[in-house]
């Protein structure tokens, strides 16, 4: 069935969304409660407007917004219409967005007025942009907010700019766009430059998540409580889209607190709860959590830090999950590569990021991209349907990812057992040279993890005179937990080889993370 989802464009989508689940609550957001029919239609009237602002087949359209539900109705019009979704990231600041819409040229901005992203920050989206220029930008479109400046219109505004078009010709428009056709442009992290823009089509989309919720279970039943932001593939691709194939209902997340989780988890009776480890964590920890009826919970997916087997025994048999995965992905495969089977025990879970989604490829390789014997370490290579069309205007870095035949090179590195379960090592640039032996952070913190009382881990290298590199661990505790530097150097002394062993140790409040969860080493150097 998901290879049949290959041949699928947003239109094919959307309207079989609407004819499966009609009056199935599609979003649920606040007091708004969009039906999956009710979707399809502002979605449509999303994609006239585009038409009537003069936007055609290949223009870039971002979305620079926390998740809210006019993201998704903006997502659709675009994509119906063949025009490119560029999600910007909500935490980057006016130069960092100014740079991806001018190098993507992109033609519309949507955004919002403000955001309280903490009881302290409010973020003024426009204000950031304000010494920017935008050597693109013809009109910005405000998702939520009054408009007050030039060239700057609400969404209600631009709905309205497409009534007197013809329906009719837009989904002729519509019905042009094939399964090949670039579909969105997601930059990628930028943790060692300027982000490049990863291209993928409609049908590798809609295939590779389908593979995706197939294989972890999402169906119509669930709700889905969307933490990851829309911006990254975690809280669109595998967020709101995987809804619209399965039918599942959105609950977005416009910012997070940890009580209005569980209260909402009670309410709506949330079945689907992805994120990274802390979350589970935290709510584990929460003194409360009795008080709360988490009894809905079913499926949990993982990833991005180290999963410890206790963590998963928990979720299990304390908050019930049905189903615990971890899984692994990147930007540049359309956010999916592997991922654990739900009925896979405890250990393969936390020891590993699961095995290759159906119809994907994954190898091994050494610096020569021979494939390494299973048990080795190498580089992690994949082939297939979710691998990128290439980066936008960007040959030369298109060219160095990519093999002549056909394989992305991760830049990750991690080892295949027997069975094809993959355990992530580390990023190649992450590694540590110690004393000329190999020594891979990921290996470290997953031991670590183990230790109780310890909630977060981060190791990386630093300059040592006689070493060349040491590891330097930072550390984040549990609430009310106490562990000290003397018993992780013991700990690292009884189950580590000696150049592995950490030199230092610091205990931090919080680590520096990215949207999906993944921890900034480049932030933890410049400590």
């Amino acid at each position: 069935m998901s290879e049949a989802h290959g041949q699928l464009t947003m239109t094919h989508v959307l309207k079989r969304a609407a004819d499966e689940f009609g009056d199935k609550t599609a979003i649920k957001e606040g007091d708004v409660n969009l039906s999956f029919t009710e979707l399809e239609a502002i979605s449509w009237q999303s994609a006239c407007a585009f038409y009537a602002k003069g936007i055609v087949k290949g223009d870039r359209i971002a979305i620079w917004a926390p998740n809210v539900y006019e993201w998704i109705a903006a997502a659709i019009g675009l994509e119906l219409i063949g025009a490119v979704l560029v999600p910007l990231n909500t935490r980057w600041k006016g130069s960092e967005v100014s740079d991806v819409l001018n190098r993507a040229d992109v033609k519309m901005l949507f955004t919002v007025e403000s955001f309280q992203a903490s009881p302290s920050t409010e973020i003024r989206y426009l204000d950031l942009l304000a010494d920017e220029v935008l050597t693109s930008v013809t009109e910005t479109v405000l998702l939520r907010g009054t408009a007050s400046q030039d060239k700057v219109i609400t969404f209600d505004d631009f709905l309205l700019s497409g009534k007197q078009v013809d329906l009719s010709a837009v989904k002729k428009i519509a019905d042009t766009i094939k399964p090949s056709d670039t579909m969105d442009m997601l930059p990628t992290s930028g943790t060692t430059g300027k982000p490049k823009l990863v291209m993928c089509g409609h049908g590798q989309n809609m295939r590779t998540v389908a593979t995706w919720a197939a294989t972890n279970g999402l169906n119509e039943a669930d709700n889905y409580l969307i933490i990851n932001p829309f911006f990254h593939s975690f809280g669109y691709k595998a967020g709101w889209l995987a809804c619209l194939l399965t039918g599942a209902t959105i609950l977005p997340v416009l910012s997070f607190n940890l009580d209005a989780v569980l209260q909402q988890i009670e309410d709506d009776k949330i079945s689907m709860l992805p994120g990274p480890p802390t979350i589970y964590q935290s709510i584990l920890a929460h003194p409360n959590r009795d008080k709360y009826d988490l009894s809905s919970l079913r499926i949990a997916v993982t990833g991005a830090a180290p999963v410890p087997a206790e963590l998963v025994n928990r979720m299990r048999n304390e908050m019930d999950f049905e189903v615990v995965v971890t899984a692994y992905g990147m930007t540049e495969t359309s956010g999916f590569v592997s991922i654990c089977r739900p009925n896979d025990p405890a250990e393969i879970i936390s020891g590993s990021s699961g095995r290759a989604m159906e119809g994907i490829q994954v190898k091994c390789v050494d610096a020569d991209g021979n494939e390494v014997a299973r048990g080795d370490t190498g580089e992690i290579w994949v082939k297939g349907y979710n691998v990128m069309q290439g980066y936008f205007g960007n040959d030369e870095a298109t060219r160095e990812t990519m093999s002549p035949d056909g394989w992305l090179k991760t830049g990750d590195v991690g080892v295949m057992d027997k069975d094809g379960y993959i355990d992530i090592t580390d990023r190649i640039k992450d590694m540590i040279i110690s004393g000329g032996f190999n020594v891979y952070p990921a290996e470290i913190e997953n031991s670590l993890s183990s230790i109780k009382g310890i909630m977060q881990v981060a190791v990386i290298g630093v300059p040592d005179e006689r070493m060349g590199e040491v590891g330097k661990v930072f550390i984040v505790l549990e609430q009310g937990a106490e562990v000290t530097a003397d018993e992780v150097a013991a700990y690292c002394k009884a189950n580590m080889a000696n150049y592995k062993i950490p030199r230092s140790v610091e205990f931090i409040d919080a680590m520096p993370m990215n949207a999906s969860g993944k921890i900034l080493k480049t932030e933890l150097r410049a400590l």
